[in-house]
């Protein structure tokens, strides 16, 4: 491609990213809710799970505690979701923008990169907390107030952060390979990367990357839970973690969860991707505070 690509404001794909965030949490929120609980369930030795799927999960939860229970977690997740979508498109863009050639164009392993260090941020700074008290509030039935106050006063701030380094394992390789597969598809349907899709491409886009990340990184997703629930003190550290998983259960453990994590991950990734695409082409359209 001749001649250089305009560079894109970092602002409007933060400000994009919020409201798509926010927006993808609510959407999924019950999904991601029996996918916690499958892969804590699957570490209990010796006891029957109440349910084994995704839809026996929902139709358990709704008939043992109610509907409105496939929502519990969801204000801390929604508290962090926001913000954690903001920084994840916000700083990708802002790497992008370091890595592009002089014609403006970027390799597959240079969006890998870019999402690389925009997953390992979002880890730091919002996803390792929140992550922790939503998987403490899910396994012991409390609010997230309750979790967070209870997690202080047991471990310490120390005890928030747990799990810190397998979910920037996590969320890194995460969003690495969600956006390599992404600007890798919408460069091959819009012929150069850059002129907007309609919505309907870019929800497909989402769902493929979401497919494709999940089948990547399920291993990093199971260790990244089993550090942050109640009983992370067996494993003394993430390395530990993953090998007592595969001495004691196999590897077939680290893909647990995965059928429902793909069930809510792959409609979750169509839902954020094409909203944050609507969204930042319609910023940049109408208010100059977002242009480029």
């Amino acid at each position: 491609m001749s001649g250089t690509k305009k560079k894109k404001n970092p602002f409007t794909a933060l400000a994009a990213g919020c409201i798509a965030g926010g927006i993808e949490a609510t959407a999924v929120w019950p999904m991601e809710f029996i996918k916690t609980q499958l892969q804590l369930q699957s570490k209990m030795a010796g006891s029957k799970p109440p349910y084994t799927s995704m839809m026996g999960g929902l139709a358990y939860t709704v008939r043992e505690t109610g509907f409105l229970s496939l929502y519990r977690g969801l204000a801390p997740t929604l508290i962090g979701s926001i913000p954690k979508a903001g920084i994840r498109f916000g700083l990708n863009s802002i790497i992008k923008e370091q890595l592009r050639d002089t014609n403006g164009n970027l390799t597959p392993a240079k969006n890998f990169v870019a999402g690389l260090g925009a997953g390992v941020a979002e880890a730091l700074i919002i996803v390792t907390p929140v992550e922790t008290i939503k998987t403490r509030c899910i396994e012991k039935n409390q609010p997230f107030r309750a979790g967070m106050q209870e997690i202080l006063r047991k471990e310490g701030w120390k005890g928030i952060y747990q799990g810190a380094s397998a979910t920037a394992l996590k969320q890194g390789s995460n969003q690495g390979l969600r956006f390599m597969w992404f600007n890798e598809y919408k460069r091959i349907v819009t012929n150069d990367g850059t002129t907007p899709m309609t919505p309907l491409l870019g929800l497909l886009g989402g769902m493929s990357a979401g497919c494709f990340s999940t089948l990547g990184n399920n291993p990093f997703d199971v260790i990244k839970t089993r550090m942050q629930g109640t009983e992370a003190r067996r494993y003394k550290n993430t390395l530990d973690c993953f090998l007592q998983i595969l001495k004691n259960e196999g590897v077939a453990a680290l893909y647990s969860g995965v059928v429902p994590r793909l069930g809510r991950v792959v409609p979750g990734q169509g839902i954020i991707f094409m909203s944050f695409e609507t969204i930042q082409n319609t910023l940049e359209a109408n208010f100059a505070i977002f242009q480029s």
